[in-house]
């Protein structure tokens, strides 16, 4: 093998560095990956497949989408793939269609997969049945693990996102806070609307009711004309920014100004929140870190079969506090028999790259 010759090394010594296997000196590495890389020689996967009995590929089964969180979801999970030695495979469904990820796992499994990533958000029904099919290392993002030994989940924690977020409109002083939820096929939507529940009950307040939209700016809209009516509503979350846009502006042409008159909080952080009008408050989400730690879990448990998995670090929970928050205009008015809280109760500011300030937990 000329890469062997000019390393002045074994085939197998090659064989080693390229599979990353251990006993290598860094030295002789080093004069391997030099040598490749001086003549062009690129891994044959296929032998390598052969001799593993793995095609070192994942497949990834996705929501076809353009809303902003799935599709960062996914671009994460292909940028962390490229430190993996992985390729991906990636089968996009359709909202609506049950038998879509059945479909297009049996697809996958097809092609001799080691390991799968599911990236559907939404609640189907099918997750009963795919379990039963599936004994290799499965990755679910954003939703419950499946019923299977080799289940690992990555994306949970929007429920503490949303309490934070909710925490941070009754720290201001607002009594109660609304909420302008997904719709609730969306694990997500479940998940960011039962942390703002559980806010409102841990400290005591109205748990009022819900506005459903469907994640577009134009949902929001509606709703914020809806909300725009009642002059009770002083504070709303939105369970994604897009809805939060549309509701401002909604507000705004029923002259009801933000932040002086509603505090609007949103989710996800996507990069116009920074500069609209106000500047949007939001909690933003660690779409590469979930997409990193879980394909590093998912990697684990493919090379390593009958080795724990790996444990799951918690979710960072990052709130960026920007301007369309603030305390409700009669700062004197009681909140359980005291004044309200400073703009600063219960959050550590730091500054923020996007304009504004971030609360960390």
């Amino acid at each position: 093998m000329d890469v062997a010759r000019m390393a002045g090394v074994s085939q197998k010594t090659v064989s080693r560095v390229f599979n990353d296997e251990p006993y290598v000196s860094a030295d002789v590495r080093r004069r391997v990956l030099e040598a490749a890389e001086e003549l062009g020689y690129r891994p044959n996967n296929a032998a390598r497949a052969l001799a593993s009995g793995r095609t070192r590929s994942i497949g990834v089964v996705t929501l076809g989408t353009a809303l902003y969180g799935p599709a960062s979801l996914i671009m994460g999970v292909e940028r962390a793939a490229r430190d993996t030695g992985y390729a991906l495979r990636v089968v996009n469904t359709m909202e609506g269609d049950p038998a879509g990820v059945a479909g297009a796992v049996e697809s996958l499994l097809d092609q001799g997969v080691d390991g799968i990533v599911i990236s559907e958000p939404i609640d189907e029904g099918h997750e009963g049945d795919l379990s039963a099919r599936l004994d290799m290392p499965v990755l679910v993002l954003g939703a419950p693990p499946m019923l299977t030994p080799r289940a690992l989940a990555a994306g949970t924690g929007a429920d503490l996102m949303a309490r934070t977020a909710t925490e941070h409109l009754l720290d201001l002083g607002h009594a109660t806070v609304r909420h302008l939820a997904g719709p609730q096929r969306w694990y997500a939507a479940r998940d960011r609307l039962e942390g703002w529940r559980a806010a409102l009950t841990a400290h005591g307040r109205t748990v009022p009711p819900v506005v459903e939209g469907d994640w577009s700016a134009a949902s929001g809209y509606a709703a914020g004309r809806e909300l725009a009516s009642d002059g009770e509503v002083t504070a709303v979350f939105a369970a994604n920014d897009d809805m939060a846009i549309g509701l401002i502006r909604a507000l705004a042409e029923a002259g009801r100004r933000v932040p002086e008159d509603v505090s609007v909080v949103g989710f996800d952080d996507i990069p116009v929140a920074p500069y609209v009008t106000p500047p949007l408050t939001t909690m933003r989400q660690p779409f590469d870190a979930v997409a990193q730690e879980g394909l590093k879990r998912l990697v684990h448990a493919i090379e390593n079969p009958q080795a724990l998995p790996l444990p799951a670090s918690d979710p960072p929970v990052h709130l960026v506090i920007r301007s369309s928050t603030a305390p409700p205009s009669t700062r004197t008015t009681p909140r359980h028999g005291r004044h309200t809280a400073s703009p600063t109760s219960g959050t550590r500011h730091s500054p923020d790259l996007n304009g504004g300030a971030s609360a960390h937990d």
